[in-house]
């Protein structure tokens, strides 16, 4: 039976590879899930691959008798459903023992972002920062904000990539999938500062202490905290992330609309993207607040509120 399960197992994770893309973290989250369920399979005497419904319910039961949180078991109950409707399209099976499963409901949490002069005090702080770590900070600072690009897809980027008069960069994101993003003066002078401060036959924009191999993310990170601490922030809320968050914060805040946004930051479903509509929220409530023809009226009344 471990056989067979692991045969089905790795031709699933090699679909993933090939025909989606799929980053190695992923699989090897996949990988880790579906060996987990195996187990549990073959300790009620049936192979991964031929488990029925009763035995998924029972898995998924005792996840949350264990203790696992709702996003563990989410993401768990998401890797049984690829695999089975994997299973079924390679016709290994007939019917998908997944299907009246409800998703364990997840506990709404906000988007983690800084105001707009935190990022001007980071900035200010990257400015401050002398010799190439300064240099480094500049260039993926100005680089991270402007377009809200993952901190993979910077430590990834060739030494080229803002060469020239470019005003438009080519990011290759999650699954090898490619998206365009605006530059922002700032950003193409900090890497152009940075790439004429690298030696000449590099290849990353970012190398680490070997130029041959690309910054680690363990490395940038290490550079982001100490820039936190000079701005005057608390380094635990610095993060590449959380300057992900705050570029889509901020264009929403401005303006911007859900779907130029889910294109920018390389969503592949839109929902992914309305984790941001707090902000919508509050900039629909100041223009109703501005320009509702009751809005005057209103203040007028109630001086005191809110």
């Amino acid at each position: 039976m471990a056989a067979t399960a692991d045969r089905h197992v790795e031709a699933f994770l090699e679909m993933l590879a090939a025909e989606r893309g799929s980053a190695r973290n992923t699989r090897v989250a996949y990988e880790l899930d579906l060996t987990d369920f195996a187990a549990f399979a073959e300790r009620r005497g049936t192979a991964v691959a031929r488990a029925d419904a009763a035995t998924v319910q029972a898995y998924m039961a005792g996840l949350q008798t264990a203790g696992l949180s709702a996003r563990t078991a989410a993401r768990r109950l998401s890797a049984l459903r690829q695999f089975h409707r994997f299973l079924l399209r390679e016709n290994i099976r007939e019917d998908d023992p997944t299907t009246l499963l409800d998703t364990p409901r997840l506990p709404v949490s906000l988007p983690k972002y800084l105001t707009e002069s935190e990022v001007d005090a980071l900035l200010e702080a990257a400015n401050r920062k002398n010799g190439r770590p300064g240099a480094i900070a500049r260039a993926a600072l100005e680089i991270l904000y402007a377009t809200g690009m993952r901190v993979s897809e910077l430590l990834a980027l060739p030494r080229s990539a803002l060469s020239g008069d470019a005003v438009l960069l080519m990011i290759k994101g999650k699954g090898g999938k490619e998206r365009v993003v605006p530059l922002s003066d700032s950003a193409k002078d900090a890497a152009a500062a940075l790439a004429a401060s690298l030696e000449p036959r590099g290849r990353w924009l970012f190398p680490g202490r070997d130029p041959r191999l690309a910054m680690t993310r363990q490395g940038f990170f290490k550079l982001l905290k100490l820039v936190a601490l000079d701005a005057g922030l608390d380094p635990a809320r610095v993060s590449p992330h959380v300057l992900r968050h705050s570029f889509a914060s901020h264009l929403l805040a401005r303006g911007a609309d859900l779907r130029t946004l889910q294109v920018l930051l390389g969503h592949a479903d839109i929902v992914t993207t309305q984790i941001y509509t707090h902000v919508l929220a509050e900039r629909l409530r100041a223009l109703v607040e501005a320009h509702h023809p009751l809005a005057e009226t209103y203040a007028s009344q109630h001086p005191n509120s809110c």
